[in-house]
């Protein structure tokens, strides 16, 4: 097996698969309220009426969350679709037992695994979401990832995460600070901030994947590309 190299900007808590357990669990529950009030629910949501605006009423697809953290985005997703009348059948993969434990217990069936060897077959699911996870990766890793879910979806592929900015790593710790975010997620948040992508950016880099994805900036200092694959 590969492994897929990390980004050399900074460390995160969540880039280390021995963290302290009671930590992780605690900035996965912060970064679940950042998603909710800092655009990355919106982003995803965005994401989705794109790929699905063709879709019927009473569809049902599947939806796998690659690093679903506590779930709390594809639950969202699930909810979403519902008042559109399409189901949305969730499945999460994490490398993290803790966070698998997390989603898991909040309803999102998930996989223990890493995206690096991803555990499903060929057009196995509808569609693939990668919310947040892309600024983790080294360049190389990122172009390796967005082929194998290109693979992966019979429909099309989400990728959604934060518009490298120097505005919103200054005001990131303001909110953090307002939302009651630990210290931990202080911290990576302007990590992440510094790890993410300029549009032009992430649409060159999923084009070295045979990629040509949508690319949209989008409220909270957020990218959502999309893709279809059918």
């Amino acid at each position: 097996m590969t492994t897929l190299a990390l980004s050399a900007v900074g460390h995160e808590l969540l880039d280390d698969p021995a963290a302290d357990p009671a930590a992780v669990a605690e900035s996965l529950r912060h970064i679940a309220r950042a998603n909710r009030w800092l655009g990355g629910a919106g982003a995803m949501r965005f994401g989705l009426q794109r790929l699905l605006r063709d879709v019927p009423r009473g569809a049902r697809l599947t939806l796998l969350d690659l690093g679903t953290g506590a779930g709390d985005l594809p639950r969202a997703a699930v909810e979403w679709a519902a008042h559109r009348g399409i189901e949305l059948v969730p499945i999460g993969l994490e490398r993290s037992p803790v966070a698998a434990e997390l989603a898991a217990s909040g309803g999102v069936p998930t996989v223990v695994g890493c995206v690096s060897a991803l555990p499903f077959a060929p057009k196995s699911v509808d569609l693939v979401l990668a919310s947040q996870l892309a600024h983790h990766l080294a360049a190389e890793s990122l172009i390796r990832l967005a082929a194998d879910c290109t693979r992966l979806a019979r429909v099309g592929v989400v990728v959604a995460d934060l518009r490298r900015s120097r505005l919103a790593a200054l005001g990131f710790p303001v909110a953090g600070r307002l939302l009651r975010f630990d210290r931990n997620t202080l911290r990576d948040g302007v990590t992440s901030i510094r790890r993410g992508f300029r549009a032009p950016e992430l649409r060159a880099l999923l084009a070295a994947a045979g990629v040509h994805a949508e690319v949209h900036a989008r409220p909270g200092w957020r990218l959502v590309a999309t893709w279809g694959t059918a």
